[in-house]
């Protein structure tokens, strides 16, 4: 919100100069894409890049609209292409470094049933595949625990994942330790004072565990999800099983993985390959 609040104020500014004139309703309406493109280059100038840009411009949009819809105008905008982002591929962790993260979570824990809930949290993402979000978002009706678990994603649609031995019963033992209630309309992880637990926490003590492992700052609650994907692809997994596993809406987010693990064999060929 603040940089979105930022950009309209961003706009405004370059406006007045650009313009020349008081920056209103009308003067908002009578915008065309060269104006959006002027701003942009001034921007582009001062450093940013293409996926800066790209959010800029949907800020840009958004404010258009809004300003658009306060004056009771068509939300016609200046049509401007945006930036095309580069694909990042995600850094998967290896398996043992994944196991050793959920392990090493609980260090810095003030009681025992926080540290168990902390590694709860993360194999769930390893092990099943899913976002903070939508491990946080997991309430008492997933108890007991089954071999599958229903995730309610993005946009409210629902998926079926796999929970293994090791995942269930860390979950169960963090059941068994949290000295709080558990009904089906109350989150399943609770922070330390028995309200929802926040997904920053879970970043917190993944960023102080991996400077005690050693491992590099790529490694965030996200990309064990991220492993979750890689890995079984590399096992032999199919892509579509891989998608509805993640909840992808389109099978071109998930295709992705498979740069991940083609780089991973080009690694292994290049230390392996004696003309490598």
């Amino acid at each position: 919100m603040r940089a979105y609040v930022a950009t309209a104020h961003r706009l405004i500014h370059f406006l007045g100069q650009h313009l020349g004139e008081r920056v209103d309703g009308a003067a908002l309406g009578k915008l065309e894409s060269a104006d959006l493109r002027a701003y942009l280059a001034v921007r582009r100038g001062e450093g940013l890049g293409n996926s800066s840009a790209a959010r800029e411009l949907s800020a840009v949009r958004g404010f258009l609209a809004f300003a658009a819809s306060e004056d009771g105008r068509s939300g016609n905008l200046p049509r401007v292409r945006a930036p095309k982002k580069p694909r990042s591929v995600p850094r998967p962790v290896s398996p043992a470094e994944a196991i050793s993260l959920s392990q090493e979570v609980g260090e810095d824990a003030s009681a025992e049933w926080i540290a168990a809930r902390d590694e709860a949290v993360l194999l769930l993402l390893y092990g099943s595949g899913l976002r903070v979000a939508e491990a946080l978002g997991l309430t008492g009706a997933a108890l007991p625990l089954g071999e599958a678990l229903t995730v309610t994603g993005k946009r409210n649609k629902t998926r079926i994942v796999p929970l293994l031995g090791p995942v269930r019963e860390a979950i169960e033992q963090y059941f068994k330790l949290c000295p709080y209630g558990m009904s089906k309309d109350e989150p399943l992880f609770r922070g330390a004072r028995g309200g929802p637990l926040n997904g920053e926490m879970i970043r917190r003590v993944v960023r102080r565990a991996r400077v005690r492992l050693g491992l590099t700052d790529r490694t965030t609650p996200h990309a064990l999800r991220h492993s979750f994907a890689t890995h079984l692809l590399g096992r032999g997994a199919d892509l579509r099983s891989i998608q509805e596993l993640l909840g992808h809406a389109s099978l071109s987010s998930t295709q992705i993985y498979t740069a991940v693990d083609m780089a991973h064999l080009m690694d292994v060929y290049r230390n392996a390959h004696p003309r490598a």
